[in-house]
């Protein structure tokens, strides 16, 4: 009898929470979302209501909230009373062995499913919007993965090194010609350089003041990007970039373009290609180099860093060259992807540098878990691939209204994303790690006996 009485007051203690969450979202989204105010014919503000949306949004959070109360939260407190299992599923293990060169092999067969699929008049968007936008961030993800998950430095303007290595490849490239495998060097030892000017002052901050500065560095480049009209043409941004070509071959519909000289018909699917497999052989120079790193004295050094630099101080490492080394690194990466970002795009404008591309990498990082690369990459794909997906997403509009734009609530459901995973996994979705030095045998290190000092 007493159980009966417990569940039941359970039960509605979890309606009542939810009611209460429900009426919570109600105040918050009632101003935001169930008013509108939109130009009419005789160009008027007029204000409008969009009641069906609102009342759907929050009787999916009332309702969310009690399956939470009833289900989601018991299983947790159960789970939490289990004894802790010392060995590792077989199936974790047969996972870990041959989930790399899986994936590996089907990003490099990829555009060949798609076109398979869809053919090319359809393979553009699944092999541009998807293959490669997904792998830019996830460059951009495994290079800000060298400061913020191996040398714990908490780095908000990173996008500033993305915008160096844009900029320098379409000034040069425009200016003097240069070609792109010239210039992708080039722009990554520019932006290699900038991260070093960045990380002289910031060698006595960490935590909070870092991130303050590292932020406020990034905003200073966009603002000078903005206002060097003379150089960067300001808000009007650089157009008629030269796009990079196949050993000298343009990808263009002349005599001596691609599909001439090699009696192809035209079409704009063989530059995506070749521009998709430039990226990802970019991305897995990247990860395989920060692999590298990870397991010399540097990539210990740096992670020494983070877990304490005092202690890092009293073992002799050289805390200066180590956080100048991560800052110089994870910039170079940027400049590679942001070299690349030019020649794809054609057109560069300061809109494609803003703080929400810095606080977007980072949350690919946070969210994938820092110091892991497997785990990086799968937030990029779920990110970017996922806000590609939105935009797909048309019939929302037969039940949300004509005006409804499921892209306009993608950062709603990033933050969401990010209460769960802080709840669920707070150090990330894969929160091991591999040793990088180890005694007689390989055995992984669980993420929650390690001590993060986050620099």
């Amino acid at each position: 009898m007493a159980e009966v009485q417990a569940q039941r007051s359970d039960v509605a203690a979890a309606f009542r929470d939810a009611a209460l969450t429900a009426l919570i979202a109600l105040g918050v989204f009632l101003p935001l979302i169930g008013f509108q105010t939109i130009n009419n014919i005789h160009n008027e503000i007029v204000l409008t209501t969009r009641w069906p949306l609102l009342f759907a949004l929050v009787a999916i959070i009332g309702c969310g909230r009690l399956c939470y109360a009833l289900a989601v939260d018991p299983w947790l407190r159960r789970r939490a009373l289990r004894p802790v299992k010392a060995e590792v599923p077989a199936w974790r293990t047969f996972v870990g062995k041959w989930f790399v060169p899986f994936a590996i092999g089907f990003v490099i067969v990829y555009p060949a499913i798609i076109l398979g699929l869809v053919g090319f008049r359809g393979a553009l968007k699944w092999v541009d919007n998807f293959g490669i936008q997904i792998l830019i961030y996830m460059m951009l993800g495994w290079g800000l993965n060298i400061v913020v998950g191996l040398a714990g430095l908490l780095d908000l303007g990173y996008v500033a090194f993305y915008a160096v290595g844009a900029y320098s490849y379409a000034l040069l490239a425009k200016e003097f010609g240069f070609s792109f495998w010239i210039l992708l060097p080039l722009a990554g030892c520019l932006a290699s350089f900038w991260g070093v000017l960045l990380g002289f002052p910031v060698l006595r901050l960490r935590g909070d003041y870092l991130a303050i500065v590292t932020l406020a560095f990034g905003e200073i480049i966009r603002i000078v990007i903005v206002n060097f009209v003379a150089l960067t043409n300001g808000y009007a941004g650089i157009s008629g970039i030269p796009r990079p070509s196949f050993f000298g071959i343009p990808f263009n519909a002349d005599d001596d373009g691609f599909a001439a000289v090699f009696h192809l018909p035209f079409t704009p699917v063989y530059r995506t290609l070749f521009l998709y497999y430039v990226i990802l052989a970019l991305a897995l120079l990247t990860c395989y180099v920060t692999v590298r790193l990870r397991r010399l004295p540097v990539g210990r050094a740096w992670e020494a860093l983070r877990e304490d630099e005092i202690a890092c101080r009293s073992l002799g490492i050289n805390t200066t060259n180590t956080k100048l080394t991560a800052f110089a690194m994870g910039a170079m990466f940027a400049g590679f992807a942001g070299s690349f970002f030019a020649a794809r795009q054609g057109f560069i404008s300061p809109e494609s540098f803003t703080f929400l591309e810095s606080a977007t990498i980072l949350s690919i990082v946070v969210l994938g878990g820092m110091g892991s690369q497997i785990g990086v990459a799968i937030a990029a794909i779920v990110m970017i691939g996922g806000t590609e997906i939105m935009r797909n997403l048309d019939f929302l509009k037969d039940i949300f209204g004509p005006t409804f734009d499921p892209t306009q609530y993608r950062m709603l459901i990033f933050g969401f994303a990010m209460v769960l995973i802080m709840i669920w996994r707070p150090r990330g979705l894969i929160s091991t790690r591999s040793p990088s030095v180890f005694l007689k045998e390989r055995k992984t290190i669980s993420a929650d006996l390690v001590g993060e000092g986050h620099g």
